[in-house]
């Protein structure tokens, strides 16, 4: 029976949520970006007519707020997660009330931006869409004013109870945020990034307890921060007066308790979730840009066969689920902590590496997919 114990393991009720939220996460970050980018393309275009009939545009388009990395920052990434873990791991006591504050602000903001749309649903009744003005501030809509206030109320119970699914609603804000804001221009710079984060991972997890006598990786994933409320009461002698206040498990990880085994939590750490998530959101981009170009293309196309009825972005979407299934099967069997992101890497980026080099994509995914060019006058059948 204990033989098989790990396959009733993968049933269990904190694998499975783990399963449906990591891959919910990814999606619906993927699908925020694609939204994004087609909004500021029609408000480009807007921009664009109203240019031509000389009429003024105050519009801002949301593409400002996007970062696309380049090569030099997807090879810098996994050296500045490491000088990150490193500082985390020896300053951690010195620095934890930093971390909170600063974790704190940074969850407030995404956890916003992942309400923003039910927000948007439930006061577009009663609302006319016009911004607020808030001086410097800026100009704010009332289903922006909505999110943050609750943001704000579900950062700050948190801070005060600690508890995990206030910890979990954060993370899934940061997940969903950095999917939306950070894209990867093309499949090169896709697989240096995912390369170089692997090397990270594995080193970490297998190797940084050789060289500093504890696995660095889950040491400071697990390491609880003391809640900024008691230091304060603390320094201001209010100890008597005011609760403990419980030590912060700070949002670096989404954790779902067991049901039928008291005291257990499964564990995936954000980068498990977000970095894969960055690959999907190009191939789902990068799926839309060419139905696109499909769709201009006037008759005397050949009509797709099976292999292109196959979107890019399912074909990476199956690839991180089967990686985080054997990752936790990996986990179950050795009894230990696994680099996620050894076997998340692989089952996305070689399926859709060979994908693409059987439809023909490969090449120009690995450069410049995005630029527009113009179709062959001959077209082969």
């Amino acid at each position: 029976m204990n033989e098989y114990q790990w396959a009733y393991s993968l049933v269990d009720s904190s694998r499975v949520s783990t399963f449906l939220i990591s891959i919910l996460l990814i999606v619906y970050g993927s699908f925020r970006s694609l939204n994004m980018e087609q909004e500021a393309k029609e408000k480009e275009k807007e921009k664009a007519a109203n240019s031509l009939l000389g009429l003024g545009s105050n519009s801002h388009t949301q593409e400002n707020n996007v970062q696309t990395l380049d090569t030099m920052q997807a090879l810098c990434l996994p050296l500045g997660a490491s000088v990150s873990l490193l500082v985390m791991f020896f300053f951690f006591d010195s620095m934890q009330m930093l971390f909170a504050v600063c974790t704190a602000i940074i969850a407030t903001i995404a956890l916003a931006f992942l309400l923003l749309p039910m927000c948007q649903y439930l006061i577009r009744p009663c609302s006319d869409g016009n911004k607020i003005s808030f001086g410097m501030c800026g100009r704010f809509t009332a289903a922006e004013i909505m999110s943050f206030c609750l943001s704000v109320t579900i950062v700050c119970i948190w801070v005060l109870t600690g508890h995990w699914l206030l910890m979990d609603a954060m993370g899934m804000g940061l997940c969903v945020a950095f999917i939306a804001f950070v894209r990867l221009p093309s499949l090169k710079v896709s697989t240096l990034l995912l390369t170089g984060l692997l090397i990270y991972d594995v080193f970490w997890v297998f190797f940084s307890s050789y060289i500093f006598n504890a696995n660095v990786m889950v040491k400071v994933a697990t390491r609880p921060a003391e809640n900024p409320v008691g230091i304060v009461a603390k320094k201001l002698h209010l100890g008597g007066m005011v609760k403990e206040a419980p030590k912060l498990s700070l949002p670096g990880k989404l954790v779902f308790p067991s049901m039928h085994n008291s005291g257990h939590f499964s564990m995936l750490g954000l980068g498990d979730i977000v970095m894969p998530g960055l690959l999907l959101c190009f191939v789902l981009r990068y799926d839309a840009y060419k139905r696109n170009q499909v769709s201009s293309v006037e008759a005397g196309v050949p009509p797709p066969n099976h292999l292109n009825k196959i979107s890019y972005f399912h074909c990476s979407l199956i690839g991180y689920f089967l990686g985080l299934l054997t990752a936790t099967v990996s986990s179950e069997v050795f009894k230990a902590a696994q680099p996620a992101l050894l076997y998340l890497v692989p089952f996305t980026l070689l399926p859709l590496l060979t994908m693409a080099y059987l439809k023909g994509d490969l090449r120009r995914m690995w450069s410049e997919p995005f630029i527009t060019q113009p179709p062959s006058k001959h077209q082969d059948v």
